[in-house]
């Protein structure tokens, strides 16, 4: 295909993807669900596990081979932006009113699913082929136990914000819990991909360069304020192009020491000044990132997921193993735990729910690995039904809830509101 031709091919794939996206993510809103678990189906749709499957030649005609790294390429501009609207939407005030809950909520929630998740991997390794050649098993079933102890913070915090509930004790919670969950899991996943390096030289870049950022990201914190007051100065647009610019070099930097780029975006997110001017310059970037980006990104691992490689019945069982051992380990350690810091069974049950969800967030993580040769096509499957079936249940999980406490007496219900002070119900 000539470089005149790869065009006109880019962009009838872009056309399909976003129509299968929204066409997808209505017929799933029924059903309570997201758009972006809608956007997740439909590019699983588009690969090779159903379109490739029903009609091979129709998914090599609407996605040849060599438009799929200009795929990748327009996806990743999707991924960085929405990492770092991520890193913008953390906030540590959340963890004041409820951080003697949140804080515990989210250790748990991290370390069952990751002792949990690398056990099973590792005492599957000699039975199934999950990982490429070269990589060890204990680097493999490091990253398997990081990729399970994910959280899907970004759709959790869309769920809470659009049905109400940031004023909830469950909501303030599970915002708290998750934003700290998923923070943490990026830095265990750097460090597993830093293991998976080849070589002493590898690792020390990995290292050094993060020391390097930690210290940049430090300096940003200090001159901010004054950095602030000129940004104040800016044109609209002057300030999304210094935005941008700061963000694809951080983006460009991580993935050159060797940490993926979701890792600059992320983090130069949470440390963005909060001002109405920088904020006006951010949603300025979202709504095409979001709407034409992200979605690119969806279909380029739907045509890395094939299902068909699952149909070995060790495989087939240990995929189902991994979703049981996700969703015990995970729902189960955040409600065991908020139970036993006092919270009431109906905040308990809301919060274990909402840590559950995988998402969008443990995709990027899988993709990163698969990048990376971590992981093999076959894990990459079972890790995206991990994610599948835990965002998918979520939403019904919480109608159903719903349903059943609206039948019951007020005081029976006990979602009592949260003080920004106190985080006392």
């Amino acid at each position: 295909m000539s470089t005149t031709e790869m065009g006109p091919a880019f962009f009838l794939a872009v056309v399909v993807i976003l129509t299968a996206c929204r066409l997808v993510s209505r017929l799933l809103r029924p059903l309570g669900q997201p758009p972006v678990v809608g956007e997740m189906v439909a590019g699983v749709a588009l690969g090779p596990s159903v379109l490739g499957l029903l009609s091979p030649g129709l998914e090599k005609a609407v996605f040849p081979d060599e438009i799929r790294p200009v795929l990748y390429v327009a996806g990743q501009v999707g991924l960085v932006v929405f990492m770092f609207l991520s890193g913008y939407e953390f906030r540590t005030d959340r963890l004041r009113s409820v951080g003697r809950t949140a804080v515990p909520v989210s250790a748990a929630g991290i370390v069952v699913p990751l002792l949990l998740g690398t056990g099973l991997a590792w005492a599957a390794h000699d039975a199934v082929d999950l990982y490429p050649a070269g990589i060890s098993p204990s680097v493999g079933a490091l990253f398997v136990g990081v990729t399970v102890a994910i959280t899907a913070f970004p759709m959790m915090a869309r769920i809470i914000t659009e049905r109400g509930l940031t004023k909830t004790r469950f909501g303030a919670v599970s915002l708290a819990a998750g934003a700290l969950d998923d923070a943490v899991a990026w830095v265990l996943l750097a460090g597993v991909l830093s293991m998976a390096g080849s070589g002493a030289e590898t690792f020390l870049r990995a290292v050094i360069g993060t020391v390097g950022l930690a210290v940049f990201l430090g300096i940003f914190l200090r001159v901010r304020p004054s950095a602030l007051e000129r940004a104040r100065r800016l044109t609209g647009e002057q300030m999304l192009l210094v935005t941008v610019l700061l963000l694809f070099l951080a983006a460009w930097y991580t993935d050159r020491i060797g940490l993926y780029a979701v890792f600059g975006a992320f983090s130069l997110g949470v440390v963005f000044p909060r001002d109405p001017v920088v904020t006006r310059a951010v949603e300025a970037v979202a709504p095409v990132s979001r709407i034409v980006f992200l979605p690119l990104f969806f279909a380029y691992s739907g045509l890395n997921t094939d299902f068909t490689l699952l149909s070995d019945g060790g495989l087939l069982l240990f995929t189902v193993v991994c979703v049981a051992v996700a969703i015990i380990s995970k729902f189960g350690a955040c409600w065991a735990t908020a139970r036993l810091l006092g919270e009431p069974q109906a905040v308990a049950v809301r919060v274990g729910t909402l840590m559950n969800a995988r998402g969008l967030m443990q995709l990027i993580a899988i993709n990163v690995g698969l990048s990376a040769g971590i992981a093999s096509p076959a894990l990459f499957g079972v890790l995206v039904i991990v994610a599948l079936v835990t965002t998918v249940m979520t939403a019904p999980l919480l109608a159903l809830l719903d349903h059943r406490d609206r039948r019951r007496r007020p005081e029976e219900t006990p979602l009592a509101e949260v003080t920004p002070t106190t985080g006392e119900p």
